[in-house]
């Protein structure tokens, strides 16, 4: 019956990041405090800022943001690519604690370390200056688009074959509250008539 769910089944989670994007980190943090406590088939796939907004108009602080974003991207890419959906596993929370919750936004510095955290070869990093995974990465960014909406971005979150767009975060639930945070969106996502549900933001980031 649309709306309800058993608890008891594993939910198969997608969420679709780019490991230059606080929210989707925060969101990403989220996801896998629920995997701690209870069963979660989680993956991870690369939606690219980058990419999204490759030819829209920014102001320059945002276009810098998304021209740096494309190194980590490629990275998360040819690692997923190269060496399977589990190193990306590994590799993007590597890189999302030293770029988000460390504060380091030294790429070049950030992306080797990440890499031998993750058991990964040190020459995809390389990769980050290169062109050629980005195919690959446009056509999970677009996959991700034509589940969610051309409109939206990341964090993009599949539950159980639903994609919705969110959920934003300003820090990360734990806890109880996590769980609780994950089945009122697992139950929202049964809802196929639901869209929409926001407020303004108001708290600044918190990685903690």
């Amino acid at each position: 019956m649309e709306g309800n769910f058993s608890r008891t089944s594993t939910p198969v989670v997608t969420a679709y990041v780019d490991p230059s994007c606080p929210f989707a980190w925060i969101t990403s943090r989220w996801l896998m405090e629920v995997a701690r406590m209870r069963p979660l088939a989680l993956r991870f796939e690369v939606m690219s800022l980058a990419v999204i907004n490759e030819h829209r108009d920014l102001e320059p602080w945002y276009r810098e943001f998304n021209d740096r974003a494309w190194g980590p991207a490629r990275v998360c890419v040819a690692a997923a690519a190269q060496h399977g959906p589990d190193a990306l596993a590994r590799l993007y929370p590597a890189l999302g604690r030293r770029i988000h919750d460390d504060g380091d936004k030294d790429f070049g510095a950030v992306v080797p370390l990440a890499l031998a955290e993750a058991g990964l070869p040190a020459d995809l990093a390389d990769v980050a200056h290169r062109d050629d995974v980005d195919p690959q990465m446009r056509a999970s960014t677009t996959h991700a688009q034509q589940l969610v909406g051309e409109d939206l971005g990341t964090p993009t979150v599949v539950i159980d074959d639903v994609a919705f767009f969110g959920p934003v975060l300003t820090s990360i639930p734990r806890g109880e509250e996590a769980l609780r945070v994950f089945d009122g969106v697992r139950l929202l996502a049964t809802c196929r008539s639901f869209t929409e549900l926001k407020r303004a933001r108001s708290d600044a980031l918190s990685f903690a």
